[in-house]
Order: C-alpha cells, then structure tokens, then sequence
C-alpha cells in the first residue's frame, strides 16, 4: 500500500467534485481523488477495507491513505452509476437487478478480516444503484463508509430495504426503485425477518437519514412483505 507520504505528495486537493451526505470529494493529480469527511470522521477502518478487498480482487476501487485520519484516497473512477444507467434506459432494470446480485454475492464469497465467526463475511450495508459505477473495466463498488462484519443475510436485508425505502419516500428514484428491487430480490430469494427487523433498526439509528425517511422505513418493510419480496 501507498505510504501516508506518498499519498500527501499527490498535490493539495483540486476541484470539488461532489458532495455526499456526510463527504465531499475533491480532484486530485495523477487520476486520484481526495474523499474527505465534513464531521471529522475516522476514514481508517473504511481504508483497510477497501484495501484488503482490492488485494482479494473485489471490484473497489484502489485506495491510499489520505494527509489526515478523516481522508481518504481513492484512484479517480470514470461512468456512470447504475442508477444513472438504469435512467437512461442504456442498461434494464432486470440487468441492474442481476449486477447487484451478483456483487453482493462475489463480496460474500470472501472471507471476513477479522471476525472469528466462520459464517461473517464483510458487509457493505449501503448497497444500492448509486454506489455502483459502470466503469469500462465493469462495475466497481464505492461509499464503504457503513461497512462492517456480521452475517450475509443483513447485507441482502438492508440493500432490499434500502431499494424499498426509496421506492415508497424518494419521488425522484421511486419508479427506478421500484423496477430494479422485484429481479433483485428474484436473484436472491427470500430474505431473513430477522436479518430484516435488524436493517431496520441499523437504518433509523443512521444520523444522515431524516425524520421523513426513517417514517417511511414501515411502509418499505410493507413493501417487501413478510419474507423479503414485494406484496
């Protein structure tokens, strides 16, 4: 891995290039960028992730330590995000639904870092259209700040409640939602109520949502039906 050294060396942060709920990301020289956290958040543990997940040949992007602990560098990633995509009408809700199947299932083929639970694996727990880019070289994986170790089935449990949520609250990304969550949950079968009671209360806990979306986080759960596909 890049040192802290050689990572500072890239040059002082360039343009802003988007702004997230909780990071805004900056151009960097060399075709990397600079995630850097607004609340002062510790980007390490999001760091070692991604890192170990690259070595294993997981579709991240490749990543350096940044000038302070709320940093992140990350090698500049060009495309569209597959909910861009799916919009656009140049990839079909039931391919997106099939992309994001099958990259949850290549992340839980690995084996968790640290846990010492055979059944653990890393868990993204932020999964979703949006944090999927449509690169040429396929699609790669990004926002790793959620990640934690725990069991597959909440993975799949929040990313279909994620799809949910935003079906039934987000005007903007409902009809999209809508169409990518029905082949998603196809690909996967039925989900755990356990696993799924856990993402609900893991996702109204989450400082960045607001009132308006926590509210909405039972009629999701109506949405998806008793065993995790759509009522």
């Amino acid at each position: 891995m890049t040192t802290l050294e050689e990572a500072d060396s890239a040059g002082t942060p360039g343009p802003l290039l988007g702004a997230g709920r909780t990071a805004d990301v900056y151009a960097l020289p060399g075709g990397r960028v600079l995630r850097r956290y607004r609340d002062g958040s510790d980007a390490t543990g999001e760091l070692a992730v991604m890192a170990r997940l690259f070595e294993q040949g997981y579709a991240v992007p490749r990543v350096w330590p940044g000038p302070t602990r709320q940093d992140l560098v990350m090698e500049r990633i060009s495309g569209a995000t597959l909910a861009e995509a799916v919009a656009a009408g140049t990839v079909s809700a039931d391919a997106a639904g099939d992309v994001l199947a099958t990259l949850l299932r290549s992340l839980h083929a690995l084996p968790a870092h640290r846990s010492t639970d055979p059944a653990d694996r890393v868990l993204h727990l932020d999964f979703h259209p949006l944090n999927v880019m449509l690169t040429p070289d396929g699609p790669v994986v990004i926002d790793w700040a959620n990640t934690m170790e725990g069991p597959p089935a909440l993975d799949r449990a929040m990313s279909a409640l994620i799809l949910a949520q935003a079906a039934v609250s987000m005007p903007e990304f409902a009809t999209l939602a809508r169409a990518v969550l029905q082949p998603f949950l196809d690909r996967l079968g039925p989900l755990d109520p356990t696993a799924l009671a856990r993402a609900r209360a893991l996702r109204a806990a989450d400082p960045t949502l607001s009132a308006a979306e926590v509210a909405a986080l039972d009629e999701a759960l109506a949405l998806l039906g008793p065993l995790g596909r759509p009522a």
